[in-house]
C-alpha cells in the first residue's frame, strides 16, 4: 500500500483540481480476473497451499487477502486461513508524519511458524510498506517463506523488494496517483490512474 495513503482522490472531479479526471485501468471484472489468476499461481507455485497463510496489509490488502482466500478455498476445496497484519508501528516515516491509527493484526489458526506467508497489498510503490510488514511479521514468528501479492505493481522502487504475483503492471510517472477502489470500502472496484497533488508528491 505504498501509494494510497498519501494520494488524493484522483476520481474527484477536475474542476476541483484543475487536472484531467483519473481513467480507469481495471473495473471490476478485470480484478475478479487477475484474482482468480493469482490463486491459481499461489496453487501451481506452493504445490497446492496447503501451508499457505495470507496476511493482508490495512486496508485494502486485507480485503484482497479475504478474496483470494475464497478463490484458493474454490480451487482446493479447503478453508484457507487469512487475517490481517498492522504494520503502523514499523513504518520508516512515523516521525515525519502525524500519528496513525493502529489498525487490526488477526494471525489465524496456528499461527506462522513453518508456513508459507503470502502478504497481499493492493499497490506497490516504493517498497517501503512491504519492508515494515516483514519487520512486523518478524516479530510474530518464523514462517518457511514469504511471498507478496500485490493488485498492482506501479514501480519507481526504493528498496530490494519484487511482488511474487501482481495483478497488473502498471508503469507510471512520479506525477501520477493510482487510487485502489474495493466494494467493501469505496462501494465500486476500480483501480483509476490520475495526477497527484503536487503539494505532496514528495511525501511517499
Amino acid at each position: 500500500m505504498d501509494a494510497s495513503p498519501e494520494s488524493p482522490d484522483p476520481a474527484a472531479p477536475a474542476a476541483h483540481t484543475g487536472h484531467s479526471p483519473a481513467r480507469p485501468v481495471l473495473e471490476a471484472p478485470d480484478i475478479a480476473r487477475v484474482l482468480t489468476r493469482i490463486a491459481h499461481e499461489i496453487v501451481e507455485r506452493a504445490k497446492g497451499a496447503d501451508d499457505v497463510v495470507l496476511l493482508g496489509i490495512p486496508t485494502r490488502g486485507v480485503f484482497l487477502a479475504r478474496r483470494l482466500a475464497a478463490k484458493l478455498e474454490e480451487i482446493t476445496g479447503r478453508p484457507q486461513p487469512v487475517g490481517s497484519l498492522d504494520i503502523t508501528m514499523y513504518r520508516d516515516d512515523l516521525r515525519l508524519r502525524p500519528a496513525r491509527a493502529l489498525a487490526r493484526t488477526d494471525i489465524p489458526g496456528d499461527g506462522v511458524d513453518g508456513r508459507l506467508v503470502v502478504l497481499v497489498d493492493d499497490v506497490l510503490f516504493s517498497g517501503r510498506t512491504i519492508r515494515a510488514a516483514l519487520d512486523a511479521l518478524g516479530d510474530i514468528g518464523r514462517p518457511r517463506a514469504v511471498q507478496l501479492a500485490v493488485l498492482v505493481d506501479r514501480g519507481h522502487r526504493e528498496l530490494p523488494i519484487r511482488a511474487d504475483y501482481v495483478g497488473k503492471n502498471l508503469p507510471t510517472s512520479l506525477r501520477e496517483a493510482v487510487k485502489v477502489q474495493l466494494t467493501e470500502e469505496d462501494g465500486r472496484d476500480s483501480v483509476l490512474l490520475g495526477v497527484r497533488d503536487t503539494a505532496r508528491a514528495a511525501e511517499r
